[in-house]
């Protein structure tokens, strides 16, 4: 037998097996020789349940789901258009369904005269109706509105339809050129003054209404009276 080469084949098998167990180490669950530093092999860098969706991803998909806005919704009427739609929709307020009366207004010029007074319209007819247009104004003498004196209106403020409900009430202002001085008093412009004991005021297509002060007569100077339009807002 030659020792020899029997020795160099054992050194040979042991030399084979060495390597093959380095080789099955390398190869377990757990050891470094395979996968990204950190992670384990066959396992996702993320870790165990997580989510492969990206940000990105999930924005796009929210966008796409995003419910639809409420700008193309029809806009709500507004209270202006509404009101406006009301007063076309009711029929004008006949000479019957107005009742007038008249008191002296708070603010008025300086003199001994009436000077100016509120003249309240209410509805009484029990159903919508609508009063617009420009009053008139007429003294009544001896206060008969067959013998009235038509005086000359000035106008302020913008016409427009004034709905009244049942009940509903409009006004308009009357300032008349004021009486000076004591006694019968004096018109600054040199005419006489004039005593009415009532007034007829006039709305077109609401007839003429014959209004009295509560509180005396109305006295004025050269028959000219500044008339605010009918408004839902009460005047001082």
């Amino acid at each position: 037998m030659n020792y020899g080469t029997g020795i160099r084949g054992a050194a040979l098998a042991l030399v084979t097996a060495s390597a093959a167990t380095l080789l099955m180490t390398g190869c377990q669950p757990g050891g470094n020789a395979t996968g990204p530093a950190g992670s384990s092999a066959g396992r996702p860098a993320g870790g165990a349940g997580s989510s492969s969706t990206t940000p990105a991803t999930a924005t796009a998909q929210a966008t796409a789901t995003a419910p639809t806005t409420g700008a193309t919704a029809t806009a709500p009427t507004t209270g202006a258009t509404a009101t406006a739609t009301a007063a076309a929709a009711a029929a004008g307020c006949g000479a019957g369904a107005l009742e007038a009366s008249m008191h002296q207004a708070a603010v008025r010029p300086q003199g001994t005269g009436t000077g100016a007074v509120i003249v309240e319209f209410t509805n009484v007819s029990g159903k919508p109706c609508v009063v617009r247009g420009r009053p008139t104004v007429a003294g009544a003498g001896q206060g008969s509105p067959q013998s009235s004196h038509p005086l000359q209106v000035t106008l302020t403020g913008s016409v427009s339809a004034v709905r009244l409900a049942p009940g509903g009430r409009a006004w308009s202002k009357l300032t008349f050129v004021q009486v000076q001085g004591e006694g019968d008093g004096y018109c600054v412009s040199g005419t006489r003054p004039v005593t009415y004991p009532t007034l007829v005021v006039g709305i077109p297509g609401s007839g003429s209404h014959q209004v009295a002060l509560e509180d005396g007569v109305l006295a004025e100077c050269d028959d000219r009276v500044t008339v605010t339009a009918v408004s839902p807002a009460k005047p001082s």
